[in-house]
């Protein structure tokens, strides 16, 4: 088994190929002209001794697609791993970065051949044909949508700076009595020759975005997921088609709380032994994503009493934002399990959702009484199921949280810690 690190640019790139015993037997740059790459391919046969096949490994990048799809048609490659880039030393060259990659693949050979996760290494999934291209329609609606607003706003632009936009015949802008009445419109030449230009590209949008719209409902009537997703309130066809190809399959996440952690939905930490600095979500994965949630929760909200009741109640301890943020959190893990279990949405579901995680919320409100408590509260009576080191008053009837045994818990609100 040879072992092949490719560190992946533009026009070139690095690799560095190892032995089973771990010596390097080649390290060069690599055109990627087409030419040159069918060289380097026949390079790799030369090495090979009778039926060896080879593992290769490089970084993600914004251009490896290519990649990925032609060196496997070598019936001599086994697998392709795309990793996340590591980490980086004070000196960095394309030699050093391919040799570390073989070096890395090498070491771990057994771990990532049984497809063993390796401390360290984060491997990237990548989507099939029909999932890259859904994700590339979404996306291409999504640019659409943007130079049209961008476009609509430059006209509002030219009737504000002349204070005309009272006199539009109807409060919607996007109607075809305010294009007529643009096109009649006394400006002058400037204005006049700029503002049918953009008339014009306005149009072209229009145009554009109603053939998009067209081929995103085919897409979307061949998408059993996407269908699921649909039943949810406030889902349009493009919301569902655009999480759906940028979750699925869902079967790689092991729970809600991983969907949610992959949308960058969850909080980010910063501890160093008695001290816990938790900050704001780390805002990783698919944008795009995030974006439609928040669009999704605003019609949750309008829709569902029970969702908005439990927004309130998050609402009144830690403000809008951050109820709106957990809410997201929440439609992420209902996202999830409808995927998992193939079940329509159906009101109060995301009340459903937090009756499950009652154990959860009292763990959490323990934890942040114990940085202000003396006692330990994890500590727990096997004779009367009370926690140990809070006071008895701070245990009365609560129907919101749960503790132990049936009993209801209320914990005092966390002070907040004194800074030396």
């Amino acid at each position: 088994m040879l072992y092949l690190g490719i560190d992946l640019h533009r026009k070139q790139m690095t690799v560095s190929l190892r032995k089973e015993d771990g010596d390097v037997l080649l390290r060069r740059q690599v055109s990627t002209q087409w030419p040159k790459l069918e060289e380097f391919r026949e390079q790799l046969r030369a090495f090979a001794t009778g039926d060896e096949k080879y593992v290769a490994i490089v970084e993600v990048c914004g251009f490896h697609d290519w990649l990925v799809r032609w060196l496997p048609r070598d019936e001599r490659c086994q697998m392709l791993l795309v990793v996340q880039p590591l980490g980086r030393s004070p000196i960095k060259t394309d030699r050093r970065d391919a040799h570390a990659l073989s070096e890395l693949l090498w070491i771990n050979r057994e771990r990532l051949l049984r497809g063993d996760r390796v401390h360290g290494v984060r491997t990237v999934y990548q989507p099939g044909a029909e999932q890259q291209a859904d994700r590339q329609l979404t996306r291409l609606r999504e640019r659409l949508v943007w130079r049209r607003t961008q476009t609509l706003n430059q006209i509002h632009k030219i009737l504000r700076r002349r204070n005309l936009e009272w006199e539009r015949p109807t409060k919607t802008f996007q109607t075809r009595k305010v294009i007529e009445w643009l096109k009649t419109l006394e400006l002058d030449e400037m204005d006049r020759l700029t503002l049918n230009q953009l008339l014009l590209q306005w149009k072209l949008w229009e145009q554009q975005l109603v053939a998009v719209d067209t081929r995103i409902a085919q897409r979307f009537l061949a998408s059993r997921d996407a269908q699921l997703l649909a039943t949810m309130p406030g889902v349009s066809t493009f919301i569902a088609l655009a999480i759906v190809c940028r979750i699925a399959p869902v079967g790689r996440f092991p729970h809600g709380r991983s969907l949610a952690n992959f949308l960058g939905l969850t909080p980010g930490c910063r501890s160093s032994g008695d001290t816990e600095r938790p900050g704001s979500i780390t805002k990783v994965g698919s944008r795009m994503v995030r974006c439609l949630l928040a669009e999704v929760v605003l019609h949750l909200l309008r829709r569902d009493g029970t969702v908005r009741t439990w927004y309130q109640r998050i609402k009144r301890r830690r403000g809008s934002k951050i109820a709106r943020v957990a809410l997201m959190r929440r439609t992420a893990t209902i996202v999830w399990r409808m995927l998992s279990t193939g079940e329509a949405w159906r009101a109060g579901k995301a009340a459903t959702e937090t009756r499950h995680s009652a154990r959860a919320c009292l763990a959490a409100r323990l934890k942040r009484y114990r940085r202000v408590s003396t006692a330990s509260v994890r500590q727990r009576s096997h004779s009367s199921g009370a926690v140990v080191g809070v006071p008895p008053e701070y245990f009365r009837n609560n129907p919101r949280v749960r503790g132990s045994k049936g009993k209801s818990a209320v914990l005092p609100p966390a002070r907040p810690e004194k800074r030396m």
